[in-house]
């Protein structure tokens, strides 16, 4: 087991998580309270899709309040509209995009060259490469994007570095360095990283994909769905919650906190202790006098109604980004009265705002439209000769098979073995 004991000889590795992102603050918020040196000492911070968010955040040391307004931000505005993800003024691809030019500083691509890894996924081959070089700021800003686009969720045209066009990261590697003993490896789903949420499913089938494992599970499917169709803001924030318990219990099993504070959570009493060390190579847990025999619990956000004693900075961040708009007509819409009239009038309303935002689209388009349209006609044109060579290649192989086929020999006339004369030794 890894005692993390020499700076540097190990990374953290985020997984794609959509709008399940706000898990991984909980446990970066978790390791930088708890355990400081397992972020400052991380040689790299590798990150897939929204991972990758997470993992640039850190590099830019951003407070806790700003990672939860922002990430909760775009899932107030999906609730706000009539349609959610369906509706055309959604556009997360644009919305991260202002963020990133925004509150990225000046001197990332230096901090990035050094410790960040995004995985991103090549069109059309579905090659997986992690970026750990950027030469410029907008390089940072591209490849990031690069490793958010989700085909047609976020659009139909994959965005360029470098002279190629990449998709979504989590399609070829959700999780990078997952095989590396190196590597703390985060993950929203149940599954086999190292900080995730602990199963209570009896299921013991797995889904090895995108290189990550996943449990197969009711509970991993409900996450799946709401990675990409957010529930409301308080279920987004017990997920945040949920991951700061999970990288506790982390920090516990590994024998790198001094007491445990899980059981004072869901027991009274203090923890029997376990035969023996959980760890057993954790000699550095074992040098400096730390209690490593206690069994950790599963502790679910459920089981802790007064999570803000356990972590007030997390609680109150969570709290103030779940508050909504206070002004009367923000609770007019949000009201059933305002719902049902927002859909009532949905047939005449979205034909006005689908040309709007759609018109809108098509003039932030207009500097990218030269390249993009090439590049459409370079894939047409290429399916288009793979489609003839192909058809080519069968009709040769048709007409090569009528010519070189041997003619069948015509068939011998019946013998009329009653007319043949008979052997002389039946006269």
């Amino acid at each position: 087991m890894r005692c993390f004991e020499k700076e540097g000889s190990w990374s953290l590795s985020f997984a794609g998580a959509g709008f399940l992102g706000l898990y991984h603050v909980g446990v970066t918020h978790c390791l930088s309270q708890r355990a400081p040196h397992l972020l400052r000492g991380a040689s790299r911070y590798y990150g897939s899709s929204s991972g990758s968010l997470i993992a640039v955040s850190i590099l830019c040391r951003e407070s806790v309040d700003f990672y939860c307004s922002r990430l909760m931000d775009l899932v107030k505005q999906v609730e706000r509209l009539s349609l959610g993800i369906f509706h055309p003024a959604y556009a997360p691809i644009e919305h991260i995009r202002r963020e990133l030019q925004d509150r990225l500083p000046h001197d990332i691509h230096i901090l990035a060259s050094q410790k960040l890894g995004v995985s991103l996924t090549r069109w059309p081959d579905g090659q997986n490469f992690i970026v750990t070089d950027f030469a410029t700021r907008d390089e940072v800003i591209q490849a990031l994007i690069c490793s958010l686009y989700f085909p047609f969720y976020c659009g139909t045209i994959p965005p360029e570095f470098r002279g190629e066009r990449y998709l979504d990261g989590a399609l070829s590697n959700n999780l990078p360095l997952a095989d590396s003993a190196s590597a703390i490896t985060v993950s929203p789903f149940h599954g086999t990283a190292d900080i995730c949420p602990q199963s209570t499913s009896a299921s013991m089938h797995e889904l090895n994909a995108f290189n990550a494992s996943f449990q197969i599970s009711t509970m991993n499917f409900f996450r799946g769905i709401t990675s990409l169709i957010p529930s409301s803001p308080e279920v987004v924030a017990d997920n945040c919650r949920q991951g700061y318990l999970d990288a506790l219990r982390f920090l516990e099993r590994r024998g790198l906190t001094k007491e445990p504070v899980l059981w004072t959570l869901v027991a009274k009493e203090p923890p029997a202790l376990a035969d023996g060390t959980q760890d057993g190579g954790h000699h550095r847990g074992q040098e400096a006098g730390l209690l490593l025999n206690w069994a950790v619990p599963n502790v679910l956000v459920k089981d802790v109604p007064n999570f803000e004693q356990l972590c007030p900075e997390l609680d109150a961040a969570l709290k103030k980004a779940c508050v909504r708009d206070p002004g009367a007509w923000a609770s007019f819409c949000r009201s059933r009265l305002g719902r049902a009239l927002t859909y009532l009038l949905l047939p005449f309303t979205l034909p006005f705002e689908y040309v709007y935002f759609r018109s809108r689209r098509v003039a932030a388009w207009l500097p990218d439209m030269p390249a993009d349209l090439r590049w459409m006609l370079r894939v047409l044109r290429s399916a288009a000769l793979e489609l003839c060579s192909r058809m080519k290649g069968q009709l040769l192989g048709l007409l090569s098979l009528l010519v070189t086929s041997p003619h069948q020999p015509e068939a011998a006339p019946p013998t009329d073995l009653a007319r043949e004369p008979r052997p002389a030794h039946y006269a």
